[in-house]
């Protein structure tokens, strides 16, 4: 079975796998743009003769976390045609670029999956979820403390004072895209309307992307810096009573919204979003930054796909030492002592999205009640979350 990296003069047979495969068309003109877009991606492909069977895509990316700068490989695009399904392409596929991200230095992989269970036995894990509101018409009732400005930009003017306040609001999360003034342009906007809110002294605040459909109100976006602002951006949703019907919000399930409404009690639906997996475990570690203390923790790993990451981990004074399962000769190894963990377990834990002492409630952490509140009070409360998808 051989990995081929396509190359332009291939990237139509990609395009043509995706539109079977995700069932979609696009035109002539839209095929060209995208042929631009591909070659800011890495895609890897198994050919049956001159057929195309199966890719995968590799996006970089840029995360926030703990308010520093990641490299993040971002995996899309995975497809094979029905005729080659159940050969282990994709498998092969994914262990590869696993390999490849690594030597990349892509710290952390991220997916939007089509199915958790799939994904997940490769080591990805679910590390955010997303929250979608619905207000009826009748709960679209203003606050009377709007201060400051709105106003609303279209996508061919955009305006520095949305990127401004977008990367003041992802340092507060991890795991959110780091976006640089052409991914508002190509990947963002789409066909939304911006609409920004200023306080007094001109200063952008808080922001939502959102469109207006047979009587819906769309909200893709809803990003707010302070309370402010968060009022400023629900009295000009209300603003459009007269043109719909509801609106649905998307937000962090970490936000405060609905809670200062004058009627919170509105339809809300949490789904897991969007799943993470740590690549270069050791590299990870060593750039974490845990909460100060002097105990020290063991953590036995396992990592069925990513054999580099297998061993034992020795944290002390937020210091890591890593020892292979090959080298035997550590104490550390021994059974009795320390956590054992996957990947999956990990990566949830780092970004916050399970606690120590939940993931020991269901097993997925191994060991001692005081090794894990040890783990427990050195892991930070992060707040996990990403908007886009790719």
């Amino acid at each position: 079975m051989k990995i081929t990296k396509l190359s332009e003069e291939n990237f139509e047979d990609s395009i043509n796998l995706s539109m079977y495969s995700f069932q979609y068309k696009i035109s002539e003109e839209q095929i060209r743009k995208f042929k631009e877009k591909l070659k800011n991606q890495d895609i890897f492909g198994i050919y049956d003769g001159n057929d195309l069977a199966a890719k995968l895509h590799i996006v970089p990316f840029n995360i926030i976390f703990q308010e520093e700068v990641w490299e993040m490989g971002g995996v899309a695009g995975v497809a094979t045609y029905p005729e080659y399904r159940r050969k282990g392409y994709v498998k092969a596929l994914i262990l590869h670029s696993l390999a490849y991200m690594k030597q990349k230095d892509q710290i952390i992989s991220m997916l939007h999956p089509f199915d958790i269970s799939f994904y997940r036995k490769y080591g990805w894990e679910v590390f955010c979820d997303r929250r979608k509101i619905t207000i009826e018409k009748k709960d679209l009732q203003m606050i009377d403390s709007s201060s400051g400005t709105i106003k609303r930009y279209h996508k061919d003017s955009h305006h520095k004072s949305v990127e401004t306040i977008y990367n003041s609001f992802s340092k507060r999360f991890a795991g959110m895209l780091v976006r640089k003034t052409e991914m508002w342009l190509d990947m963002v906007y789409g066909d939304l309307h911006v609409a920004v809110t200023y306080n007094e002294d001109g200063e952008g605040i808080g922001y939502i992307l959102y469109e207006v459909k047979e009587r819906v109100m769309e909200i893709e976006e809803m990003v707010s810096l302070n309370y402010q602002a968060a009022i400023n951006l629900w009295n000009f949703i209300c603003q459009h009573d007269s043109m719909v019907d509801k609106v649905h919000i998307i937000t962090s399930n970490h936000d405060a919204f609905p809670y200062f409404l004058r009627q919170p009690k509105q339809k809300t639906e949490i789904s897991p979003y969007a799943m993470a997996r740590i690549v270069d475990v050791e590299t990870c570690l060593s750039k974490y930054q845990f909460v100060h203390n002097d105990a020290d923790v063991i953590l036995h790993l396992k990592d069925q796909f990513a054999p580099w990451n297998n061993g034992t981990y020795f944290i002390s004074s937020g210091k890591v030492k890593f020892y292979p399962s090959e080298k035997k000769d550590s104490c550390l190894h021994d059974p009795k002592r320390g956590i054992r963990l996957t990947i999956n377990a990990l990566t949830a834990l780092l970004f916050g999205y399970k606690r120590p002492s939940e993931l020991h409630e269901i097993n997925e952490l191994i060991g001692s009640k005081k090794e894990i509140l040890t783990l427990e009070a050195l892991i930070p409360r992060h707040k996990p979350y990403i908007y886009d998808f790719f």
